[in-house]
């Protein structure tokens, strides 16, 4: 396999001439696609989607596999997750801040550049399949590949909407027809109208992608949607859940679910085994998906900020089966995080949370019942001071097209500085093309500064052999060895946009950089100084050792011009 692996690498990637690339490109298809079909889409299977992209170009026959639907599915059933954590955009001290995504993979490693689909004023409401749901102010949503960069942008389902929010939208997969839904809470607030249920709604808008309009679906009675917003909306096996108040049991939640293939609406009550404590605040509930599974998280939470978890956090999974519905409890964790990421918390059996507003940090979820030790807490990065409303989502890279879709909107990849380009982003810009300045200015001042020194370095070398005190010659070669500043290599700047995270490291990374350079040109400028004062005092002894030189040639002179005078007097 890896010899094949490597024919498949030599024969996108080897560059060749005009000439000779037809008769190669013969050999190479000899070699490659008389290889049995199912063997081709094994070794295909175990390429990330940015490598299938450039195959898809090399023949017609790799363009038939790779574009084939069974194998778009394979792949995407063999793809390895990704954690998506989604930073919204929002104000720090009344300075407006984009957007913003980072992915963590599988070995746990967060990735450096901004997700170029994502723009500084989307929101993500949903993941499926590799497709993110990206709602913008504007009167349109998107639908967007994470790893080919197409856009699906698609008309709202209705205009005007006071109080509309991206949380009021999800998006899913019917796992039985294949199709992509788009919901919407639609809420009663329309063209200005205020009805006394403002914060209630009664339909549900639904899109399926390729078709030309949304339907509208009544709900069996006035459903909330604080809930909606607080409590989050997840889709599983076709099904979307979110809670909601029920209204005939005091005001008690329950998860209401509309099934996406019979359009019909379910509700199911919540599990009612946990113990409240006075000394804490009021018990939240939160819906999410783990392992494919709807589970409900309870705590309580402080009486000063909601979101903050307090006691323990109890976590029940809902078994659909064809008989029943039943609630188990599958974790009771004491000393829980602080916030409850959502819509998914839960990445290859470790908790995804934050300690305090900003640090990202993963445990591992060790047992059924187990207190978490805040010691063994791994941080994975700081969003500070972005971290507020942080979204965690699992996402996968894959190679659904959107062009199929496109009936009822618009499919175009995002240029580079799409919506970047608005007035309210033009400081943001700014500060990032000065941080760019300034790294082309310390790299040039580095390279100035070597190269000064190394002449100099260059120039005593040549000197040293003229200094006759051999004491005097040790030490300048000495402080000559420290005079040439060493920095470190020189990376190339990406012209790529990096992400909230790495600016963070990269501002951090240039400001220890030019203290290095202080540093080092500091401790350069007191070796060049030492040196001087040293040839300064060879010099001076020098001179003294000339003049006395010169002062006993005189004297001797003088000495036998006196004894020739008087040989002469004679």
């Amino acid at each position: 396999k890896c010899l094949l692996v490597q024919l498949l690498q030599h024969r996108v990637f080897t560059m060749v001439t005009e000439e000779t690339k037809s008769k190669k490109q013969r050999n190479g298809e000899c070699i490659i696609n008389r290889l049995p079909v199912d063997l081709i889409e094994r070794i295909f299977l175990g390429l990330p989607v940015s490598t299938l992209l450039t195959c898809v170009g090399v023949c017609k026959h790799w363009h038939n596999i790779i574009r084939d639907p069974q194998f778009v599915a394979l792949h995407l059933q063999c793809a390895p997750s990704y954690a998506l954590l989604f930073s919204p955009r929002g104000l720090v001290s009344g300075e407006p801040y984009p957007s913003d995504a980072v992915l963590i993979d599988e070995a746990w490693s967060s990735s450096r550049y901004a997700v170029p689909v994502i723009g500084p004023d989307d929101f993500l409401f949903g993941s499926c399949n590799g497709l993110l749901g990206l709602y913008t102010k504007t009167s349109m949503i998107k639908i967007a590949n994470l790893a080919t960069g197409e856009c699906l942008h698609l008309q709202k389902p209705a205009k005007n909407v006071k109080g509309d929010h991206f949380c009021f939208y999800s998006f899913g997969f019917h796992p039985v027809t294949k199709e992509y839904k788009i919901t919407h809470f639609l809420g009663d607030c329309i063209n200005g109208r205020r009805p006394h249920n403002k914060d209630r709604f009664n339909i549900i808008q639904v899109y399926t992608l390729g078709d030309e309009k949304w339907k509208d679906f009544r709900t069996p009675k006035a459903l909330s949607l604080i809930s909606v917003r607080n409590s989050g909306v997840v889709n599983v096996d076709g099904k979307m859940y979110w809670l909601t108040e029920d209204m005939s049991a005091n005001c008690q939640h329950s998860v209401m679910s509309f099934d996406l293939l019979e359009e019909s609406f379910a509700m199911t009550q919540l599990p009612a085994a946990y113990e409240d404590h006075d000394y804490y605040g009021p018990r939240k509930f939160w819906i999410r998906d783990i392992d494919g599974k709807i589970c409900i998280v309870t705590a309580q939470t402080s009486h000063y900020d909601a979101r903050t978890v307090l006691g323990e956090l109890q976590i029940w999974t809902l078994d659909n089966t064809a008989e029943q519905q039943r609630w188990s409890r599958k974790y009771n964790i004491k000393n829980p995080p602080n916030y409850i990421l959502g819509p998914h918390f839960v990445h290859r059996d470790r908790i995804l949370t934050q300690l305090g507003s900003d640090d990202v940090c993963s445990y591992e979820l060790l047992s059924e019942n187990f207190k978490i030790d805040l010691s063994k807490m791994v941080k994975l990065l700081d969003f500070s001071p972005h971290g507020q409303n942080l979204q965690s989502h699992n996402c996968v890279k894959s190679l659904v097209r959107l062009e199929v879709f496109s009936k009822a909107g618009i499919v175009r990849r995002p240029k580079q500085w799409d919506g970047w380009e608005l007035k309210k982003w033009e400081a943001w810009e700014q500060n990032l093309a000065k941080k760019e300045t300034m790294w082309s200015r310390l790299y040039e001042d580095e390279h100035k500064k070597t190269a000064s020194t190394q002449s100099l370095h260059a120039r005593l070398n040549h000197l040293l052999p003229q200094i006759l005190d051999d004491v005097m010659r040790q030490q300048i070669c000495m402080k000559n060895n420290q005079i040439c500043a060493a920095f470190a290599d020189q990376q190339p700047r990406s012209l790529r946009r990096l992400n909230w995270v790495e600016q963070k490291r990269d501002e951090e990374t240039l400001f220890a950089r030019v203290e290095k350079f202080i540093d080092i040109t500091m401790a350069a400028t007191q070796a060049i100084e030492s040196v001087h004062d040293m040839i300064g005092r060879v010099t001076q002894d020098l001179d003294k050792r000339t003049s006395t030189s010169k002062a006993g040639i005189a004297s001797q002179n003088h000495s036998g011009d006196g004894d020739g005078d008087t040989d002469l007097g004679l």
